[in-house]
C-alpha cells in the first residue's frame, strides 16, 4: 500500500499537469505545492521512478507513468468523494472540506470511498465543481470557460471554482458566487483588469486574478 508521502507526492504531480501526455513539471513547483525542499523533491523523486509511478530525469521534470496517474486518480478520487460527502451529508461549508478532505484521504480503503461514492448516487463533481474520478479510474473532461472569457452581456452559471482556499471560498460566498450561481457579465474592462457581473441583481466588480479561477457555462 503506498504511504502517505508517496500519495501527496503522486496527487501533486498530477495536480501540476504531469501527466503522461503533458509536459513535465519542475522539482521547483512540486517543492512549492508540498511546502519542502528542493532536496527533498529529488530524493523522493528518484524512490518514485524506482517504483515505477513517475519519469524522472536530473535537470528535466517529472511526469506521472500510466500506474503513478492511475493512483493519482485513486487519491484524487477520495479527495472529491470525501468533500461531498462532507458538504452534502455533515453539512460543512464549502469553504472548510477541502482541509479535512487532505486529512482524511489517505486514511480510508478504496472499499469505504465506493461505498460513499453509492450513497451519494455516483456524483459528477465536488463542492467545488471538480471532476469526480469513476470507480475504473475514467475522469469526465472539465467543460467551460473562464469568467474572464466569456462575452459580455451573456448569462452564466458557475460550475467550478479553480482555487479552493477558504479566503477565497469565503469571498465567493459573500459576493453571492456560490456553485450554481447564475449571473450575467455586465462589462470586461481590460485597461482596469477587472470583470463586472450581475447576480441576483447585484453588481460586483471583480479582479481578473479571482475571474480567471472561475469556470461558467451557459445556464
Amino acid at each position: 500500500m503506498p504511504s502517505l508521502t508517496t500519495e501527496n507526492y503522486i496527487k501533486a504531480i498530477y495536480q501540476l499537469g504531469g501527466q503522461p501526455d503533458k509536459e513535465s513539471v519542475a522539482t521547483g513547483a512540486i517543492a512549492s505545492q508540498l511546502s519542502v525542499s528542493p532536496g527533498s523533491v529529488t530524493a523522493m523523486l528518484k524512490t518514485l521512478r524506482d517504483a515505477n509511478l513517475v519519469e524522472y530525469a536530473p535537470y528535466e521534470g517529472v511526469r506521472l507513468t500510466l500506474s503513478g496517474t492511475q493512483l493519482a486518480l485513486r487519491v484524487v478520487r477520495r479527495h472529491r468523494l470525501i468533500e461531498l460527502f462532507l458538504s452534502q451529508t455533515l453539512s460543512m461549508p464549502w469553504d472548510e472540506v477541502h482541509e479535512e478532505a487532505e486529512h482524511m484521504e489517505h486514511a480510508v480503503s478504496d472499499r469505504l470511498v465506493d461505498r460513499i461514492d453509492a450513497h451519494l448516487g455516483y456524483p459528477g463533481a465536488d463542492p467545488h465543481g471538480d471532476p469526480i474520478p469513476r470507480s475504473d479510474g475514467t475522469l469526465q473532461s472539465d467543460a467551460g470557460q473562464t469568467l474572464t472569457q466569456w462575452p459580455a452581456g451573456e448569462p452564466f452559471r458557475l460550475v467550478r471554482v479553480v482555487d479552493q482556499s477558504s479566503e477565497f471560498l469565503r469571498f465567493l460566498t459573500a459576493s453571492g458566487l456560490e456553485l450554481s450561481a447564475v449571473g450575467c457579465v455586465v462589462e470586461h474592462a481590460p485597461l482596469a483588469a477587472t470583470t463586472t457581473v450581475e447576480i441576483d441583481k447585484n453588481t460586483t466588480v471583480l479582479s481578473e486574478t479571482v475571474a480567471d479561477k472561475l469556470i461558467v457555462i451557459r445556464p
